[in-house]
């Protein structure tokens, strides 16, 4: 085996989160040395494991400070950028962390004669998006090619894993409320003849936004590829699951795994919109108006861009991977049921 004085090093900004754990435990197997760049290194020692003796380095960072930008990337022959927040707190905006930090990290990963450099980017990402996230995003793409034409973006779409912070959130609400929300559904119901009653009553219409969402497993083979071949420099990829759900189809999947009954209960935007507004003031909200104008807008790959089959990647389907780890939101011998409110 080569020795880690030997292998070429990479800077991860954002590696401690929770796509950044599992790339780092991929490149430190792919032979890389790991700079974990976060903002408390001393809480990311655990990351030390994911390597042999020295292949995984925590690295303290700020990517708002130059100084600290150029010490992570100094000596490094790649790196990887995947830092993003979902809501703006203080000083931490969309602008100053999507914006201004990736084209910092980019500039100066350029000074030092790094080309080797994937961006993360986001399924949605566009200078005319109505929620500044998808703004923010589209512009610090732009600032990376600026800087480095041979830069690398990927912009996946909703990703999962046994970490997520998206179906752990709802197999979690499962157990608290009688409700799950439905993000979009028609602002009145459908109402047509049928049903038992004579009569039927449909609430959720086509189900809200749309999804496409992606393993994580294969969003960082995906970053892996983009860093070891030399064909992948200059594109974009759209990194997007084999199915798209819509969200009511999502909360179904989430009642199917945990087999729990919980009704579906339809929130129009103009609704979410409202709640978002105090949620919003929450330290950590769980839902802001921005994320609500993001929803607007289907998350699914455009078919524009190259994506995961380009890669040499055939995606796995979240059927497959969320009862790995949503088995302990399980309750025994209940019967799956979703009951459309």
């Amino acid at each position: 085996m080569t020795t880690a004085a030997h292998r070429q090093i990479v800077t991860v900004f954002g590696a401690s989160g929770f796509i950044g754990r599992h790339l780092t435990s991929r490149l430190a197997k792919s032979g890389w040395v790991v700079r974990a760049v976060c903002r408390d290194p001393e809480a990311a020692n655990f990351m030390r494991t994911m390597g042999d003796v020295g292949q995984v380095i925590p690295w303290g960072g700020n990517i708002r400070d130059p100084k600290s930008v150029r010490a992570a990337l100094d000596g490094a022959s790649a790196a990887v950028n995947l830092v993003g927040i979902l809501y703006e707190s203080g000083t931490a905006t969309f602008d100053a962390i999507h914006h201004q930090g990736s084209k910092l990290i980019a500039e100066t990963a350029a000074v030092l004669g790094i080309t080797n450099f994937v961006q993360m980017s986001a399924l949605g990402a566009s200078l005319k998006s109505e929620a500044d996230y998808a703004v923010t995003k589209a512009q610090g793409e732009d600032a990376v090619m600026a800087a480095i034409p041979t830069a690398r973006v990927v912009r996946p779409s909703v990703v999962f894993g046994a970490e997520d912070n998206f179906f752990n959130q709802f197999a979690g609400m499962c157990r608290i409320s009688p409700f799950l929300p439905v993000m979009g559904a028609p602002a009145l119901p459908d109402i047509s003849l049928g049903g038992d009653l004579g009569i039927k009553i449909d609430f959720l219409g086509d189900g809200g936004p749309k999804f496409q969402p992606v393993f994580v497993g294969d969003v960082v083979g995906a970053i892996v590829a983009c860093l070891e071949d030399d064909d992948t420099a200059g594109k974009t990829y759209e990194l997007a699951g084999p199915t798209v759900y819509s969200f009511a189809d999502l909360m179904r999947l989430v009642l199917s795994v945990t087999g729990r009954k919980r009704i579906l209960l339809p929130i129009p935007f103009w609704v979410a919109e409202i709640q978002a507004f105090f949620l919003e003031k929450l330290p950590k909200p769980l839902l802001t108006t921005d994320q609500v104008r993001l929803m607007q807008t289907d998350n699914v790959a455009s078919g524009d861009q190259l994506g995961l089959s380009d890669l040499g990647s055939n995606p796995m389907a979240a059927e497959a991977i969320l009862p790995t780890y949503l088995h302990r939101y399980r309750v025994a011998n209940d019967q799956t049921h979703a009951i459309e409110g």
